[in-house]
């Protein structure tokens, strides 16, 4: 009997002790899965760094060390978990992005997307327009290649992680500046770009006249990336005609679009301000009222004849005459240059507000009208620059202390990337001067003007070389010689524009005989140009459009060069 009392305690006993097992096994099971679904938390989180792109890693078993297997762009949204390794001091945080698990420092990770952008400072590599604000072309200031700036903010990144423009502050200037002239540290700001020796191949130039257009050591040469706009392919080998604004031409289009239609002609130039407006831009309303009081067409008119060259599968280019506006000039004469030796209401190219004014016209009329391309004309200072300079008392208006040839790059830095913004190529007008080894009185120099802008269309009429008939009459000649010269500039840069020139479609009247320039003198100089190089085409000078010249002269556009 005791036995048995005894055997059924044990028993009792063996179903405690089981149950009591059991009970701590469900409970520490249970404690396990919480503390394994505590460790597989998943949460969104961003890459941050003070580069475009993060180092992401593997962890290999037999070395016990990360590997780096890829690179992230920064302000991308990826998966972070609580498995973590800690090696040589880093810890690192497991990752998910397109549905592979990496190792990343912890910190490159930031859960908020505004602040994936960590670097406090920057150095200015190229010389810089501070904007008032990211939206827009209002400029607020401007600071020299070597500063130091404070990072406060930035507005977008690409696809690869870069930053496109950055808030700064430098001393008591606040702004937003592109981020592609910046650079990380104040050496790589200091130095020049001179791979392949580009720097050393301009920096002991002749200043050209004196020291008056400035020295090639102040320009900058690096590469600037020339745009391809998806359904606006730039014109690589031009056979255009030029069409002023006057009434006359623009109310006989269907004309000049035939004559265009039937000898290959596959641009047009056609102005849109040349002293006046071709139309009254409403933007002209806030910075020249006697520039919107006089313009030519209405808009209505002008729209209609820039829509018909379209429509006949023409390359429309837009041109602006910058710098020599009397207009705006009379308008604001503090912008103006003041001078003892002259009395020409001249805009100085130092102006911000005259940058302002046709840069904003220019997108003006991209939208109001549309354009594939922004050409610029006038952009320097005055022809006689030298001689203000040396026989009279002049005041240039020169704010940030710039030399004239800077003034001219630094405007078209601001140019391209505002028309840019827009889809639009920028185009600029140099005098054939320019094809030489030294920076002209008027702040020109071939190599620091080509290097920005996605064409460069030269001056080198016939007439300009010397009053001489065999100059006039043997253009080929004349032309071939000067292009030579061009050539080589175009060889000093690593990203040139493409060079298309201007040619003389007038006759030459100053000396005995005239030379009438028909068909075959067209010819000649589109050969010419072609000879020595130059590639990218030609554009017809005639002033007044003439529409008799244009007939006399359409079988030079049929032709191949």
């Amino acid at each position: 009997m005791e036995r048995r009392k005894r055997k059924k305690k044990l028993k009792v006993g063996r179903i405690i002790i089981t149950l009591i097992i059991l009970g701590g096994l469900f409970f520490a099971g249970s404690k396990l899965l919480n503390f394994t679904k505590e460790k597989i938390i998943i949460k969104d989180s961003y890459i941050a760094s003070e580069v475009s792109q993060v180092s992401v890693y593997t962890y290999n078993e037999e070395t016990s060390k990360m590997e780096e297997t890829s690179k992230i762009p920064r302000g991308v949204k990826i998966k972070t978990s609580n498995k973590n390794k800690t090696i040589e001091d880093i810890n690192y945080i497991e990752i998910t992005y397109n549905e592979q698990k990496y190792y990343i420092n912890e910190i490159n990770l930031n859960e908020n997307p505004k602040e994936v952008v960590k670097e406090t400072e920057k150095f200015v590599r190229t010389s810089v327009t501070v904007y008032k604000n990211e939206k827009d072309s209002k400029i607020s200031s401007f600071i020299r290649k070597g500063n130091s700036l404070q990072i406060l903010d930035y507005d977008k990144l690409d696809s690869e992680g870069n930053v496109n423009m950055y808030k700064i502050k430098k001393d008591k200037i606040e702004g937003w500046v592109y981020a592609k002239y910046l650079v990380d540290t104040k050496e790589l700001a200091d130095s020049p770009y001179n791979e392949n020796g580009i720097y050393d191949k301009h920096k002991d130039r002749k200043y050209g006249r004196e020291l008056y257009g400035g020295s090639t050591k102040t320009l900058d040469y690096y590469p600037y990336e020339h745009p391809e706009f998806e359904n606006n392919s730039l014109l690589k080998q031009a056979k255009a005609m030029y069409l002023n604004a006057g009434a006359n031409v623009i109310n006989q289009i269907d004309s000049y679009l035939e004559i265009a239609k039937s000898s290959g002609v596959n641009a047009i130039v056609v102005d849109l301000k040349d002293g006046a407006l071709a139309y009254p831009m409403k933007v002209a309303k806030e910075y020249s009222m006697t520039a919107y009081n006089t313009a030519i067409n209405s808009q209505e008119n002008y729209k209609k004849a820039i829509d018909k060259i379209k429509e006949a599968g023409i390359y429309v280019i837009g041109r602006i005459v910058v710098f020599n506006d009397p207009h705006y000039g009379k308008d604001h004469p503090e912008d103006c240059i003041k001078s003892t030796a002259s009395s020409r209401l001249w805009p100085s190219a130092y102006s911000r507000g005259a940058w302002e004014y046709n840069v904003e016209l220019a997108k003006q009329a991209i939208k109001d009208v549309g354009f594939n391309e922004i050409q610029f004309d006038y952009v320097r200072f005055p022809e006689d620059a030298y001689n203000m300079s040396l026989r009279g008392n002049t005041d240039f208006k020169n704010t940030y202390g710039e030399e004239k040839a800077e003034a001219v790059q630094n405007f078209l830095f601001y140019a391209a990337d505002q028309i840019h913004k827009e889809n639009v190529y920028l185009s600029v007008d140099v005098f054939g001067e320019c094809s030489g080894t030294y920076v002209t009185s008027y702040g020109q120099y071939w190599p620091a003007i080509s290097n920005i802008v996605d064409a460069i269309s030269s001056m080198p009429y016939t007439d300009h070389f010397g009053r001489t008939v065999d100059t006039w009459s043997n253009p080929y000649k004349t032309v071939n010689n000067w292009a030579k010269g061009a050539a080589e500039r175009q060889k000093e840069i690593s990203t040139p524009a493409i060079p298309r020139t201007w040619i003389t479609a007038y006759d030459t009247p100053y000396w005995n005989p005239t030379v009438i320039y028909d068909a075959t003198k067209i010819s000649d100089q589109a050969r010419a140009l072609s000879d020595a190089g130059l590639k990218g085409g030609f554009i017809t000078w005639n002033s007044a459009s003439n529409i008799n010249k244009y007939r006399q002269i359409k079988s030079a556009f049929a032709k191949d060069y």
